[in-house]
């Protein structure tokens, strides 16, 4: 008796499993704006279907990299509108109006692996917080000027003021990129130290300028968004020039 009734239930486990794992479709232009306005970065494959080379990869990748959306858009008209001519993973980003086209027939060898790689290097946010492969992303950002929120994870002050700056973030986009260092992670006292900063004088904010290799620190203070907002503008205008610290030797952060 039990029988009958296991089978139609496995059926629909196995078709719900199914679905569960494929990836949303994008039918025409508004759900494609729409899905790019969803997140500060997304990535979405121009693929003829699931039988196409990338599909599978790009699947297993987006399972990986639940932070970033992906979506499938096979639909002609979409790829006229974004100017993609044969099947295409692309990754769109707000924080510098940035767009990277990995096009699967240049590709020597595409894998799932690689595609995770891909996304995280260039997952930059409104608000990124730095590390070892998020670095990749932000040196190799046409944006070459980064506003950095110095802040110790843990610390009441980490969480609202990373919130702070990502709501502020926006205004100044192609302008900065924001970026928050842990200051109690060691691989960044580095980049404390370029500063004249230990973890203990945290939180501060500072601008760094990678074209020229220069630093400006915001005056110790509370820090608010209308105190950051002054002090990038400042720097727009030119008004920091002569408020650099002592120059350190050229290097990365």
């Amino acid at each position: 008796m039990l029988i009958p009734l296991l089978v139609p239930l496995l059926v629909c486990l196995a078709f719900a499993t199914q679905k569960d794992a494929d990836l949303p479709r994008l039918n025409d232009i508004t759900a494609t704006q729409a899905f790019i306005n969803s997140s500060d970065v997304v990535v979405i494959g121009f693929l003829e279907g699931e039988e196409s080379s990338g599909y599978k990869e790009l699947l297993a990748a987006a399972k990986k990299v639940q932070s970033v959306p992906a979506a499938i858009c096979s639909e002609k008209e979409v790829w006229l509108e974004y100017g993609i001519t044969s099947d295409t993973i692309t990754l769109l980003r707000k924080a510098d109006n940035y767009r990277e086209n990995l096009v699967i027939a240049e590709v020597k060898k595409l894998e799932a692996d690689g595609l995770v790689n891909f996304i995280t290097i260039n997952e930059v946010r409104y608000i990124t917080e730095y590390n070892q492969v998020t670095a990749v992303g932000l040196f190799n950002s046409e944006v070459k000027v980064h506003v950095l929120l110095f802040a110790n994870r843990g610390s009441k002050e980490f969480s609202v003021l990373k919130k702070q700056l990502g709501a502020l973030a926006p205004e100044f986009t192609g302008k900065f990129l924001f970026v928050v260092i842990n200051g109690s992670a060691q691989s960044n006292f580095k980049a404390l130290g370029y500063f004249g900063l230990d973890s203990k004088s945290l939180p501060r904010v500072g601008i760094y300028d990678g074209e020229v290799d220069k630093k400006w620190l915001m005056p110790a203070g509370e820090i608010t968004a209308e105190r950051v907002r002054e002090f990038c503008h400042s720097y727009l205008q030119g008004d920091l020039k002569d408020a650099t610290n002592e120059e350190a030797p050229k290097s990365e952060l």
